[in-house]
């Protein structure tokens, strides 16, 4: 699977979840991610992948970094700080957005949760939480707001698959029955104070659940035990990846980067022109929208196999003996019984049905279809 870049910390060691010990006794292989010291998978990462669609998967993703925003203009600065509309959030709702530099490059995309009035949780991927924690505490000069590291105060585990409604209801009182996508409320599970968010990285229905380090065992056993019934199983970060990549979702450091702007990975939709005041790479970004539209940049598609050689990031995406794009991503997909990968590519090659495109791999042409993202749609 694709790992993100690693960045350990100043001693030299992989940090460890409040999981760890726990992770360990049930015999996951653990790697390096980001820094951390993870598990990649507990045993089939085919049967891990396939239970999060049929059935539940329970994963450890205290690896995500929290930072917390408060203050009056705590909505100003990320309005500034960020391209999306972050003051037109409603309490107890979450918002896709991106961090960018002010040439318009991707620093890193996030999910921003409205906790209160003046109070946000900004959660950032693993290898980009400092950057991301540097650039909000410098853009926060001049703003009466206050940017927390909050890495350390929170433990996160996820509960995804269509059985994870009924496994959470069995634990808590609260009403997720009224708990939108993107939206998040406080509540207990199984005891434990946990704010409970109804956002994931699978592609299916389910719940990630913020809580304070020390009760992540207690919550941890107290799922389990409730999955027992249903096939709830152990996830590692390995079926993570094949069921984002099958879901049509970006990871950062492969679709997104600081060498792309939002235009240019097709996610346009997330910076918001029309809110009120500067925000840092408003003039870049006018531009990127400007030049897209004049000169459309590569567009992100789906590659579906037709044979069983399996495309790896940075392979060459061929058509007529011309390279017209580059993999991003790729695996083999458990739920197509096919290799997939999404790529950039250009734009008369990006119809869906497009003929004569192969992938590169180690100098042979392999054929592959282009198909529209996602491969995968769970049925709602």
């Amino acid at each position: 699977m694709p790992l993100e870049t690693t960045d350990v910390s100043s001693t030299g060691e992989l940090r460890h979840t409040a999981l760890d010990a726990l992770h360990r006794s049930l015999g996951a292989t653990m790697t390096d991610f980001a820094g951390w010291d993870m598990p990649l998978r507990y045993g089939s990462e085919r049967d891990e992948h396939t239970a999060v669609r049929t059935k539940a998967g329970l994963f450890d993703l205290s690896h995500m970094g929290e930072i917390t925003v408060t203050g009056p203009q705590a909505a100003a600065l990320l309005d500034f700080a960020l391209v999306g509309n972050i003051g037109g959030v409603k309490p107890g709702r979450a918002r896709y957005t991106m961090i960018c530099r002010a040439d318009g490059g991707i620093l890193d995309d996030l999910i921003v949760y409205r906790l209160g009035e003046t109070e946000y949780m900004v959660v950032a991927n693993a290898s980009n939480a400092q950057v991301v924690l540097d650039a909000l505490t410098e853009r926060a000069a001049g703003f009466d707001a206050e940017v927390r590291d909050d890495r350390d105060a929170y433990a996160l585990i996820a509960v995804q698959g269509p059985e994870s409604p009924g496994i959470l209801k069995s634990l808590t009182d609260a009403d997720l029955d009224g708990l939108k996508y993107y939206a998040g409320l406080p509540g207990t599970v199984a005891g434990v104070p946990a704010l409970i968010a109804r956002t994931g990285y699978t592609g299916e229905d389910g719940f990630e659940l913020f809580v304070k380090p020390e009760h992540a065992v207690e919550l941890w056993q107290a799922l389990t035990k409730a999955g027992e019934g249903v096939g709830l199983v152990p996830c590692g970060l390995s079926c993570r990846d094949t069921l984002r990549l099958e879901a049509g979702m970006p990871l950062y450091g492969h679709e997104l980067s600081t060498s792309l702007t939002p235009f240019d990975a097709g996610l346009g939709r997330v910076v918001r022109f029309e809110k009120e005041g500067d925000f840092v790479g408003r003039e870049a970004l006018r531009e990127a929208a400007a030049r897209a539209e004049s000169q459309p940049p590569r567009v992100l598609v789906g590659l579906v196999a037709e044979g069983r050689r399996v495309p790896r990031a940075g392979y060459a995406v061929v058509a007529g003996g011309e390279v017209i794009g580059e993999v991003t991503s790729g695996a083999p997909s458990p739920t197509l019984g096919k290799p997939i990968a999404m790529a950039y590519v250009d734009p008369a090659h990006a119809a869906p049905g497009s003929t004569g495109v192969g992938v590169d791999i180690r100098g042979s042409h392999e054929p592959y279809e282009v198909v529209a993202l996602p491969f995968y749609k769970r049925q709602k």
